[in-house]
């Protein structure tokens, strides 16, 4: 068992779910989770089935986008994940699908808005899309520079990616992440329902308006807050 195995275990456990849940068809998305105190993490092969997978494929890079262990080809998303990890260090997982509804709003270059309590518990504002990326660096290092683009967007919007663990790249797909790989699959997971509930609401109610920000503040931080009492002590 070489010293990397847990992570690999781990990105190959959260690969396997994205078709399970309805989040990826064929080769589409894939899960990474980082070791970030050896500054290496784990993720899909690119264009290898889901059924093909097994730990060992999970390819080992570095915070660089370097191959450190493994024989085939990395996610071609692999330097986007990498640009993330580098800057984020709470970051332990990333999630990339192309999730119906979560792409066909960043496909409307429109961010997702707040219209219930649902997304309130998950988020404390709209969730961002990322403007499209500009010629010249869609010319440059492309995968690179879109780990930019997820980065300054959450700059831009004055959100951390500790608040905000999900977003849209404008004309591509969602994004999600968290401190662990389960947490990271759920965050995707959710995001596509979420997107999914605020496109039926205006088709259901097209003049809907956003959540009250007492709602939102309240449903957040009764989840997330500092006196959060949403689910059971984890010392009980």
């Amino acid at each position: 068992m070489n010293k990397y195995h847990n992570i690999q275990r781990a990105a190959y456990d959260g690969n396997m779910q994205l078709p399970k849940l309805g989040l990826v068809i064929f080769t589409f998305g894939n899960v990474s989770v980082a070791d970030q105190g050896k500054k290496v993490f784990a993720i899909k092969p690119s264009g290898v089935a889901y059924e093909e997978l097994t730990p060992e494929k999970m390819v080992i890079v570095d915070f660089g986008g370097s191959i450190i262990l493994g024989s085939m080809r990395p996610s071609s998303d692999t330097k986007t994940h990498a640009v993330l990890y580098k800057n984020c260090p709470e970051m332990i997982s990333i999630v990339h699908t192309h999730s119906t509804y979560a792409t066909a709003w960043a496909q409307s270059l429109r961010d997702i808005p707040n219209y219930g309590t649902t997304h309130a518990d998950h988020a404390v504002a709209d969730i961002p899309c990322a403007a499209p990326m500009e010629d010249g660096m869609i010319g440059g290092d492309y995968e690179y520079e879109t780990g930019l683009q997820i980065l300054n967007c959450l700059k831009e919007r004055g959100l951390s990616y500790k608040e905000m663990e999900m977003l849209l790249v404008g004309s591509h797909a969602p994004f999600a992440w968290g401190k662990s790989m389960e947490k990271a699959v759920y965050h995707a997971a959710v995001l596509e329902e979420l997107a999914r509930m605020s496109f039926l609401t205006e088709q259901i109610n097209p003049g809907v308006l956003r959540l009250k920000d007492a709602l939102i503040k309240k449903h957040f931080e009764r989840k997330h807050g500092k006196g959060a009492y949403y689910g059971q002590d984890s010392k009980a």
